[in-house]
């Protein structure tokens, strides 16, 4: 397995959209290996393809560290929101791709998502709370959306120059990182 430098959020791969995985081979399964060391390197939950600099739509998910239980791996190929509820709900997220920046983001509860797995089986799948939130911060990214932009304007507005110390690099992570 190998560490994968991760993509700054001003990096101009963050903003572009993701291909479609169309073959499940050796190298998606050692890029999803790779994805799963590189993210408990940084003391990540989830990592997107795209993060590490790979323009596929892939997903890894691990939120054991979060809710300190033993939660399942994900692993998420060609994912895609089918439904939200309408009850949403507001929380703190982070981002492996904009270090050491924290805001309170609006989402919905509940949401369905269906994608395919390591085997190529499609599963549709029901996720709430934390595991919902983070799906729907992944997949965001796939799509070219990074968190920060689903903040309400208030919250946007105070959180430029945070956001411009990150595109000058004057915060650093802890972990490698390509701006």
């Amino acid at each position: 397995m190998a560490f994968l430098p991760i993509y700054n959020c001003y990096h101009p791969t963050m903003k572009q959209s993701t291909e479609d995985v169309k073959e499940i081979d050796g190298d998606i399964k050692k890029l999803v290996d790779d994805m799963f060391e590189t993210m408990y390197s940084a003391d990540g939950i989830g990592l997107a393809a795209n993060q590490v600099g790979i323009s596929k739509s892939l997903v890894i998910i691990d939120t054991s560290a979060a809710t300190n239980e033993e939660d399942p791996k994900h692993v998420l190929i060609n994912p895609e929101i089918i439904s939200f509820s309408d009850e949403e709900n507001e929380f703190q997220e982070g981002c492996l791709s904009v270090p050491k920046f924290f805001e309170n983001v609006i989402r919905p509860k509940k949401i369905l998502v269906r994608y395919w797995d390591l085997k190529g089986k499609e599963h549709k799948f029901e996720a709430d709370e934390l595991l919902a939130r983070v799906m729907q911060h992944e997949i965001d990214h796939l799509n070219g959306i990074l968190f920060y932009e689903r903040l309400t304007p208030i919250r946007k507005t105070l959180s430029k120059s945070k956001l411009n110390k990150i595109r000058k690099g004057i915060t650093k992570p802890d972990y490698e990182m390509v701006y």
